[in-house]
Formats: structure tokens, C-alpha cells, sequence
């Protein structure tokens, strides 16, 4: 079995001893480096082949979330935190899991295992990018093509995604994060956990709540708000 490389992040040295502890357990994880200073990790992680960052949330310098907003590239996300309500935060960012502390190698074992189980997946993607503007999907049993400027949304749902267009929808197993890597900004904009609209598809914002031209309403996450606003040139 491949190992998947990781890096833990945290400036309590105890909760970071744990964490490593709970790594070197773990037959197909390999740990790379440890971190203190949230900022030496962001620029290593950036320039060495990381598959899974271990990651404390209230952090000096650079939270969590902060952190991974600041990754170029797409790496899973393990959250550890001290409190429950930064978990919502940490989904909103993409994050995989989050683990509270103090952290049970049980939950731990969860937590690596739905990695590594979304790392093959996205690793077998059944999405390919033919060119900047389109690409092939598999969808019952046959490949389709997708031009990227009709898509109007893509929704998560488990292992596969809806990809929308004004002629039907598409089912193919693939991560959202994988498909968030394609469809980009200015264009494309990440609502919330489990959706990424067209923003040429939004007819109108009422509340937190945004309604498409094919009639599908979405709604925006907390943090996400005033960012689309921006994007959509509402003051």
C-alpha cells in the first residue's frame, strides 16, 4: 500500500505529541515534519509532496482556517480543536474531518481512513480536462462532454457529483474539491460545503438565500456571503 504523507500542525507540544503518536500507529501514513509555527508549515507543505495536514485551529500568527485558505494546492484538511463550533468553520473551508480534543486514536482512525478513502477517489476521478473550456465526464457507463461556461451549479452528494446544465443533469463519482480545482474563480464561486455555482446563473439574492435561472435556490454560507457580493457587484 502507498503511504500518504502528512504534516502535523499544532503550538501545544503535548497535543502535537499525540497526534504523531496517533500517526506512527498507522501503517499507510507517513509523517513528514511536525510544526509549532503554523507559517514554517505553510511553507513547507507548499513546496513537498503532502497529502493529509493535521492541523490545530486557534493557532498564533495563522489560525487553521487561515492556513488552509492560503494553500495553492489540494491537500486534505484533518482539523483538531479544542471546541466544537469551529468545526462548522472548518467544513466551510473544505476541510475532511475535524477531531476534539483530547483526541481518541478510535476517532483518529476514523478520520485517516475517510482521508485516505477520499485521496484514492479523487486519485481515480472519472473527470478529465480536455481543454480549458470543456471537459469529459463518466456518466452511465459513457463518456460526456462538458463545456464549463454552461454548467449551471454542481452539487455534492456522497461520492458523486450533479453536475447541472440547461439541458439535464449529470451523475459521476467524483470530490467536489476535485472539481473545484476546474471550475475557478471569477467564474465559478464555492457557496458552501456541498455546492459550486455559475455566478453567470444567479438571477437574485434574497437573504442568504440565492435563486438560480433554472429556478434552484441555494444557500450561501455565513462566510461566504460577502464575498459572493462582491463577486456579483452588490453593495
Amino acid at each position: 500500500m502507498e503511504k500518504l504523507n502528512c504534516v502535523i500542525i499544532d503550538d501545544e507540544p503535548l497535543a502535537r505529541d499525540v497526534v504523531e503518536s496517533f500517526a506512527k500507529a498507522v501503517p499507510f501514513l507517513n509523517i513528514l515534519a511536525t510544526f509549532e509555527d503554523p507559517v514554517d508549515a505553510l511553507l513547507f507543505v507548499k513546496d513537498q509532496p503532502v497529502d493529509i495536514v493535521f492541523s490545530d485551529i486557534e493557532m498564533p500568527k495563522l489560525n487553521g482556517l487561515e492556513f488552509v485558505r492560503a494553500l495553492e494546492n489540494s491537500i486534505v484538511v484533518i482539523f483538531i480543536t479544542a471546541y466544537r463550533d469551529f468545526a462548522i468553520d472548518g467544513f466551510e473551508t473544505g476541510a475532511t474531518d475535524y477531531l476534539v480534543k483530547p483526541v481518541r486514536f478510535d476517532r483518529f482512525l476514523k478520520a485517516v481512513h475517510k482521508a485516505k478513502d477520499y485521496l484514492e477517489l479523487k486519485r481515480s476521478s472519472s473527470i478529465q480536462q480536455v481543454t480549458n473550456d470543456r471537459i469529459f465526464i463518466k456518466s452511465e457507463g459513457k463518456l460526456v462532454k462538458i463545456i464549463l461556461d454552461e454548467i449551471l451549479y454542481v452539487e455534492a452528494q456522497g461520492d458523486y457529483l450533479k453536475i447541472v446544465i440547461p439541458s439535464g443533469m449529470y451523475s459521476t463519482q467524483a470530490t467536489l474539491k476535485s472539481m473545484e480545482e476546474i471550475l475557478s474563480l471569477p467564474k465559478f464561486f464555492r457557496i458552501q460545503r456541498s455546492f459550486i455555482l455559475n455566478l453567470d446563473s444567479v438571477r437574485s439574492v434574497n437573504g442568504n438565500m440565492v435563486e438560480l435561472v433554472n429556478g434552484k435556490s441555494i444557500s450561501v454560507a455565513l462566510n461566504k456571503k460577502e464575498e459572493l457580493f462582491d463577486l456579483l457587484g452588490i453593495k
